[in-house]
């Protein structure tokens, strides 16, 4: 029996390489806040007050200078709204299946504008009319230290590197409604009330580099297994 593995090689390259077809999140999709809005990125979705500074979108000083629009995060620590480093978006374009859409990486430029150590993370969750069922947040935060200037960052987001809160990893991704940033130093989210300003541009869903090293050695072995075996049955032709 002739092994599968290449043409499994060959159906799972295909499928990296192709968005989703449903139109939700895809590899590739970028925000860059070029357009002046947030981009449906928000805070104090679910009745938790109304945030005295909202995400906001700056006209310049990104990560290129002068002209390059960027999304401003604001926490104000204490109890209130607005206590917690945290934005969400939610049921738009961040909204999938990151497994079928071959996405292992979130990256993004950051700029930890204030004075206080940032830990951040990722958390993947389902929530629609009620409470999510399943949530999968970040173990290994990316730090990011005050003064950094503008740094770029992926943060992995196979199975082993994200932790259920609630439900499992595998359902949080496949299903997932919400996609949220946020600063958390001990592995739970939301995360603790601080003072923090954190700018955030171009947020990029992409393959881990080995992704496509893999890809690309299983395709090329997949050529050359096709090109020897079209040489082996030449010269069984031609005796």
């Amino acid at each position: 029996m002739k092994s599968l593995a290449p043409l499994f090689a060959l159906a799972l390259g295909l499928r990296l390489l192709q968005p989703l077809a449903s139109g939700a999140v895809v590899l590739g999709q970028t925000d860059n806040f070029e357009d002046g809005t947030t981009q449906n990125w928000v805070v104090g979705v679910g009745g938790q007050g109304t945030h005295p500074r909202p995400p906001a979108n700056i006209p310049s000083g990104g990560p290129t200078g002068a002209g390059d629009h960027y999304l401003s995060l604001t926490a104000l620590g204490g109890s209130g709204a607005g206590n917690r480093l945290s934005v969400l978006n939610f049921q738009h374009q961040w909204a999938g299946n990151y497994i079928a859409a071959g996405i292992t990486g979130i990256a993004m430029d950051v700029n930890n504008l204030g004075t206080t150590a940032l830990k951040l993370r990722l958390l993947f969750e389902d929530p629609i009319a009620g409470p999510p069922a399943n949530e999968a947040f970040s173990i290994d935060p990316i730090d990011l230290q005050p003064g950094s200037g503008w740094q770029h960052i992926v943060f992995p987001i196979a199975p082993a590197n994200l932790e259920a809160d609630n439900g499992t990893v595998l359902a949080a991704l496949t299903g997932a409604t919400t996609l949220r940033i946020f600063h958390s130093t001990d592995a739970t989210e939301p995360g603790e009330a601080i003072v923090a300003l954190l700018g955030v541009d171009n947020v990029r869903a992409v393959p881990e580099p080995q992704t496509w090293v893999a890809l690309a050695v299983a395709l090329c072995m997949l050529g050359i297994s096709r090109t020897f075996a079209a040489r082996s049955r030449r010269r069984v032709l031609r005796g």
